[in-house]
């Protein structure tokens, strides 16, 4: 499981995630613009979800192709 494909394909995951729930909240309801975020927050909500995206690929590990952070097998 901690490989170097293993690591990059976690890593790989975990910012995308960043990426989609930093989309996410910037496009929430209620916010108007880039000074209306509260940006202490929102790096929190998307460290956490980068966090659980990590935390998800290592669970997954045992469930996927050996040596992948993915949850599926295709071999």
């Amino acid at each position: 499981m901690l490989n170097k494909k293993f690591a990059k394909d976690a890593a790989e995951r975990a910012v995308k995630t960043a990426a989609q729930t930093s989309v996410a909240l910037l496009t929430a309801d209620g916010v108007m613009g880039l000074l209306d975020v509260d940006w202490g927050q929102g790096a929190s909500v998307v460290g956490l979800a980068a966090l659980v995206s990590l935390l998800t690929s290592v669970a997954s590990a045992p469930a996927g192709d050996a040596g992948t952070a993915s949850a599926v097998r295709t071999k």
